[in-house]
């Protein structure tokens, strides 16, 4: 009976301390769990919140955008980016958008709601439709080249340099940068692709529209 009771004790306990865990709990190389984030994409190593995107995706020309006020929907609207980056809003009137990220489009709209309009008003801002997204790929690739992201949807730095026909024979994939506009501001991304392939990186790196991926060239 002892022996029964025992049993079950541990069971219960063994159930108990797997509910704590992520379904998917990663390990690094060293055996340690490695904390999931609710994020799909993950930003470049080594950069601040600030200087790397978290919402990756930049608005541009001809995006259809869902304006969303809470509690006002007079305010709320779906409206397309023109050729010119510039939006037509309730109150606010024009106000240029292209090259922001959705976040900071929703402060920027907030901001000025907030300036002699709404006492602190919660703006979110989201992609219904996409204009044409592309990347580049250059260097030591098989088929350098602009490219589309494929079915509109998420792509990372290993599956974009697929989508070029792979390294060439003197690339080294230890050695990739990617040239990145955001919220107006150039940034250089060096990456050490041979490290994501075999999954010794520790994180992953997507692409976003806009990218410029170069493959260097291998020196031996």
């Amino acid at each position: 009976m002892l022996s029964c009771l025992l049993v079950g004790h541990l069971h219960a306990q063994s159930a108990k301390s797997h509910t704590n865990l992520s379904p998917i709990s990663p390990v690094n190389s060293k055996g340690e769990q490695v904390r999931m984030s609710t994020a799909q994409n993950t930003d470049l190593p080594n950069y601040s919140a600030t200087d790397a995107p978290t919402a990756n995706y930049q608005i541009a020309a001809n995006d259809l955008l869902d304006i969303r006020v809470f509690r006002e929907p007079d305010l709320s609207t779906t409206v397309r980016v023109g050729n010119d980056g510039m939006v037509n809003l309730p109150l606010i009137g024009q106000l240029h958008v292209a090259g922001l990220s959705v976040g900071l489009a929703a402060k920027t709209i907030q901001s000025r709601l907030a300036a002699g309009f709404l006492p602190n008003p919660q703006v979110s801002v989201n992609i219904s439709e996409f204009n044409h997204r592309r990347f580049t790929v250059l260097g030591q690739v098989t088929r350098s080249g602009t490219y589309e992201f494929p079915d509109g949807g998420p792509l990372d730095l290993l599956q974009a340099i697929g989508l070029a026909g792979g390294y060439t024979s003197i690339a080294n994939p230890e050695q990739v940068v990617i040239k990145r506009q955001f919220n107006g501001k150039t940034t250089i991304y060096r990456v050490n692709a041979k490290k994501l392939a075999t999954g010794k990186a520790g994180y992953e790196v997507s692409v976003t529209p806009g990218d410029v991926i170069t493959v260097n060239e291998s020196l031996f």
